[in-house]
């Protein structure tokens, strides 16, 4: 079964009749939702299913918070596609890629770039969270998001130093956040100031102290063009391994990079649908990098021809709001073996065909399905994902190179440039407006 508009899923396994089976292209722009264990095969068809798109020679990204995945996938990059592979990975220090958005196409609009980081911190500050807070930090990205050359170094900047503040609100045209500022903010006693500040400069300064952190988030410009990779349909793989990066800077890193992507899709508004190239997303344990925007989102990515590829290992990972958003939008679902409170829940999407014991005492490789063809999801059946795609030569270190020389920064030369904005960040600000 070859067909250039199908990606091949799996086998069906009815009845021990085997004949494999795949979801067309346009049925993609539903979205994917891949469920299951641990140890029971998500990885392999989810490799299975990017080598495909790869060869086939569309757009792709991977967002991967273990890196197994993402170094599986450098070595099933065909030569022809090496020059469109941008690889991200944290733990490349000597060659950071910049990730700021703060910089870079505002077209989706200052306010929604605005709520999308708002919605990141939220979510990884849950502890300390408060309107107050909210507000604030919401004026701080507003201000900073209205000038050129700031990154997230310049959030505490803002709120503690005088002087550089006046050099913000100079070029900030907005009447709201200039009143904010200018009347508002200074109005704010002394005491009451610095305890309302205080949760975002220690939330803030814990991820920019962190030399592997600063030296990506502290980057001006982004040498990464999102727009031009989702249009031109380059491979974008982003190595997020937990164990190098802890959890919670997985989290925030993972969660700009998504929302860069959906910020970036968002953009597409300026051209025709019908000029919109599709573009992929695949992300691994998805519900890390799922703030409260994702939900609302969720079901305007087709529009803008953005398809997700959204895989977990249990629904309890999963606040309600973002199940809803899950089983409410997604046109294709496939479940590998779950949990018992998981297969209750999951029984409601495969009754009557398959109850919640059989989900739990599914096989490894073995899936059940329930597929979107033309645009309707069919009853689920029963099925095995296929062995992983063999590789066919290998060109991971000559890929790894040429992403860093194209994409990545010189740690050096970054850890100067940082230096010089904390010594006079308004000089070095003025000089980027300039040059911009």
């Amino acid at each position: 079964m070859e067909n250039q508009d199908i990606t091949i899923l799996g086998e069906t396994n009815y009845r021990n009749q085997r004949e494999r089976f795949g979801i067309k292209d346009h049925d993609r722009q539903r979205h994917v939702y891949v469920v299951g264990q641990t140890g029971m095969g998500k990885s392999t068809l989810l490799l299975n299913m990017l080598v495909q798109d790869i060869q086939r020679g569309k757009g792709v990204a991977l967002i991967d918070p273990h890196g197994d995945l993402a170094e599986q996938l450098l070595d099933h990059i065909p030569q022809r596609r090496m020059t469109d592979v941008i690889y991200i990975n944290p733990a490349d220090t000597e060659y950071p890629v910049g990730i700021n958005l703060l910089d870079g196409d505002k077209s989706a609009g200052r306010h929604l770039i605005a709520s999308h980081l708002v919605d990141i911190f939220k979510k990884i500050w849950s502890d300390s969270w408060g309107p107050r807070l909210e507000y604030i930090l919401r004026n701080t990205l507003l201000a900073l998001l209205e000038c050129a050359g700031h990154t997230l170094l310049s959030i505490p900047r803002l709120l503690i130093d005088p002087e550089f503040r006046a050099a913000v609100l100079s070029r900030v045209q907005d009447p709201v956040v200039r009143t904010f500022w200018q009347v508002e903010y200074e109005l704010y006693p002394k005491v009451f100031r610095t305890e309302t500040i205080s949760p975002i400069q220690n939330k803030v300064g814990q991820f920019l102290s962190v030399p592997v952190m600063r030296n990506i988030l502290g980057q001006v410009q982004n040498k990464v063009d999102f727009r031009s990779v989702m249009d031109s349909g380059k491979i974008l793989i982003v190595n997020l391994a937990k164990g190098r990066l802890g959890e919670d800077n997985t989290g925030l890193l993972g969660s700009l990079i998504v929302s860069k992507l959906f910020l970036t899709a968002m953009s597409r508004s300026d051209t025709p649908q019908s000029q919109r190239k599709p573009y992929t997303v695949y992300i691994d344990e998805f519900q890390s990098f799922a703030s409260d925007n994702f939900s609302h989102t969720l079901s305007e990515m087709r529009k803008f021809g953005l398809h997700l590829v959204l895989a977990h290992q249990y629904l309890a990972q999963l606040p309600l709001q973002l199940k809803s958003a899950i089983f409410g939008n997604v046109g294709t679902i496939m479940a590998f073996r779950i949990g018992a409170e998981d297969g209750e829940y999951l029984e409601r999407e495969y009754w009557p065909t398959f109850r919640a014991s059989d989900l739990q005492s599914l096989a490894a490789y073995d899936i059940y399905v329930k597929l979107s063809i033309n645009g309707r999801t069919t009853d689920a059946f029963s099925a095995q994902t296929l062995p992983e795609t063999a590789i066919r030569e290998s060109h991971r270190d000559a890929i790894v190179q040429l992403s860093r020389i194209r994409y990545g920064e010189d740690k050096i030369a970054i850890e100067k440039q940082i230096d010089l904005w904390m010594a006079d960040p308004i000089r070095v600000i003025m000089v980027t407006q300039q040059t911009t």
